[in-house]
Parts: structure tokens; C-alpha cells; sequence
């Protein structure tokens, strides 16, 4: 297995792919995604470009894959962003071409449904960026998140250390895109809890892999971009974080079990887990009922690494999940988890 390595930053004024690998979402709510292009131009200094089934519902993943090949075959587009997740894009990495993908190395930027993009980049020798999507960061009603926009900016543009920070401010309550009125203030946000350590008596650096656990379920029931080789993994970082489906506690103590079972989660020296998003359309939470979903959580992933991996540097409630700030995190690329001081440090 290559080492990935870190493609070229873009410069302000580059052109940067805007691509939906999963949902052309930016077809039904054209809003969130057109303040997000807008962002991309004025705040970045980007100039967006748009592919066929970006804002196509029900695109093909041939369709999908196509527009992927032709971002990353481009030389004057320098690097490439999804505008939203999903739920579909495993049907498309049996069509990617992985050599021509490896020889035009880009930074690619995406989350969710995009971990399976992630992942197969990681294994064609490319560090990725977990986090930040068009529609929901980019395109945030109000402003951006100041921590999210420092880290996007950050990892666009720079290639030094960066320190992430927990939360000052935190949201995940979302609004109807489909209202207008969203769009007129920024979410309201609650005071940031910090971040929880385990095991926090040693300084661990390593290369990061996973994603959301949902997605990471379906890539190791397709047997997809997972290495059979799990010495690839040793002394690496693991990236966990969950959905706006909102698996119960249950759901993410037996992925993880299997995992474990496959001795997966053996290998890696830390653990970063996501804050966990509580609230949803489907599901509205109340603060109490969201509290206890959280807290049942954190429980189900500590039973399970006490079960396959009880040594383990663990970090809980990290802010770079379906959650408000969303922190960027490279795929692939170095992070540094300090026990002792309890701090964490990216390499962008």
C-alpha cells in the first residue's frame, strides 16, 4: 500500500470542482447551494464549476463517476468539493478509474455519503478532506461557522500543522431549506461541552482512516475500499462519526462489534470520535431526549473498544461530524492526538 501523500493546494483565483457524487440535492434547494458557490467566491477567492449531474436528481453513478474523471482529469481545476452527501455512492466506485484519478492528485473535499470517495482516494495514494459540503457548510443561513471557515481555509490553503479547538458554540437543530425565512438569521447555537478524553496518558501520531460509521458499515459488507492487508492500519488514527439517521446505540455497538470481530479497531493507536448529531426531521429530539441519545452513544462506542481495543486513546464529542462547526480533518493525512495535553493537531 502507497503512503497517500498530500496533492497541491489551490491558490486564490483557482477553479475549484463542484460535484454531487451522491444527491444532485442542489437541484431541489438551488438556495443553500448558490450561498454556498457565493462563498466559495467572495470569502475563498474560488471560482466554482458545476458538472453535468451536479444539481441532477437521480443522476446514474455512471453519470456520477464521469463527472468525478472529468474534474480530476482537468488541469486548470484545482481542487474538488461535494456539494451535499447521500446515501448511493457505493454504486459508483466500481466505476472509477483509480489510475487516472492517482495521476492528477487533487484535495477533494466531503463528508458522510462522501466517505466512500475518501476512502478510495486514501487507497489511490491521496489524502483527502473530511468535512465541509456546498449545501449545508458552505451554505450555512446567516454566515459560516467561524471554526468551520478558519479550518476550511486553513486546509484549502495551507500545509502546516493546525490545531483544532472544541466548540465554543455548537448547533444541531437544522431549518427548512425549503422556507425562505431560514435564510434570514444565522442558527441559534448553545454553549460547546468540550471534549472527552480516555485513556489520555500518552501522545499518539498517526495517518487517519474512516468516516461515517454508516457508510464505512456498507463499504465493509460490499467489500470495498477497506484493506485486507489491516497492517495498513497500524498505529493510524481511527474517524468515527455518525448520521442525521441517527442509528441507536445498539446499531453502532454491533457495527463496531463487527469491526472488532474483524480485528479492525485492534490496529489503530487513538480514537476520534464525532459528536453526535441528535436531532433531525424525522426524529425531533427534545434537549432532554437528545441528551440521553448522545449519552447512550458515547456508552456503545466505550463498551466496544473495552471489548476489542481497551487501551486505546479515545476522544469523544470531536466537532467534525453531521454537527455545527464541522473541523477538517485529513483523510489519510497526519494527525497528532496529545493524551497529555490535551490537544489535537492536524497536518493540512
Amino acid at each position: 500500500m502507497t503512503t497517500p501523500s498530500y496533492p497541491p493546494k489551490p491558490l486564490p483565483g483557482d477553479r475549484i470542482a463542484v460535484i454531487s457524487p451522491s444527491s444532485g440535492l442542489p437541484g431541489l434547494f438551488p438556495r443553500p447551494h448558490e450561498l454556498g458557490l457565493e462563498r466559495l467566491r467572495k470569502e475563498y477567492g474560488l471560482e466554482p464549476v458545476e458538472y453535468p449531474a451536479t444539481r441532477k436528481m437521480g443522476s446514474t453513478p455512471q453519470e456520477r463517476a464521469d463527472d468525478i474523471h472529468a474534474a480530476f482529469a482537468d488541469p486548470d481545476i484545482k481542487a474538488v468539493v461535494a456539494s451535499i452527501g447521500g446515501d448511493d455512492q457505493i454504486t459508483v466506485l466500481p466505476l472509477l478509474d483509480r489510475e487516472l484519478i492517482a495521476a492528477n492528485p487533487k484535495p477533494f473535499f466531503g463528508m458522510s455519503d462522501n466517505t466512500n470517495l475518501l476512502a478510495f482516494l486514501r487507497n489511490a495514494g491521496i489524502v483527502g478532506y473530511h468535512g465541509v459540503s456546498v449545501m449545508c457548510e458552505l451554505g450555512r443561513p446567516g454566515a459560516m461557522h467561524p471554526q468551520t471557515a478558519e479550518s476550511l481555509r486553513a486546509a484549502l490553503f495551507t500545509s502546516g500543522e493546525y490545531e483544532l479547538k472544541p466548540a465554543e458554540r455548537w448547533n444541531d437543530v437544522n431549518r427548512d431549506w425549503a422556507d425562505p425565512a431560514t435564510f434570514d438569521a444565522e442558527p441559534e447555537t448553545r454553549p460547546g461541552t468540550g471534549w472527552t478524553w480516555v485513556n489520555a496518558d500518552r501522545v499518539v501520531e498517526g495517518r487517519s482512516w474512516g468516516g461515517c460509521l454508516e457508510i464505512l458499515g456498507w463499504l465493509l459488507m460490499a467489500d470495498r475500499e477497506v484493506s485486507h492487508d489491516l497492517t495498513e492500519y497500524d498505529g493510524g488514527v481511527l474517524l468515527l462519526e455518525t448520521s442525521e439517521d441517527m442509528p441507536s446505540a445498539t446499531e453502532v455497538f454491533t457495527t463496531m462489534r463487527s469491526m472488532g470481530e474483524r480485528g479492525l479497531l485492534q490496529r489503530f493507536s487513538a480514537l476520534l470520535m464525532g459528536r453526535a448529531k441528535t436531532w433531525s426531521f424525522e426524529r425531533p429530539n427534545s434537549p432532554q431526549e437528545a441528551a440521553r441519545y448522545a449519552a447512550e452513544q458515547r456508552e456503545a462506542v466505550l463498551r466496544a473498544m473495552r471489548a476489542y481495543a481497551p487501551d486505546t486513546l479515545i476522544v469523544l464529542d470531536v466537532d467534525f461530524g453531521h454537527t455545527d462547526p464541522q473541523l477538517v480533518i485529513p483523510y489519510g493525512g497526519v494527525v497528532r492526538v496529545d493524551g497529555l495535553a490535551r490537544r489535537i493537531t492536524v497536518t493540512y
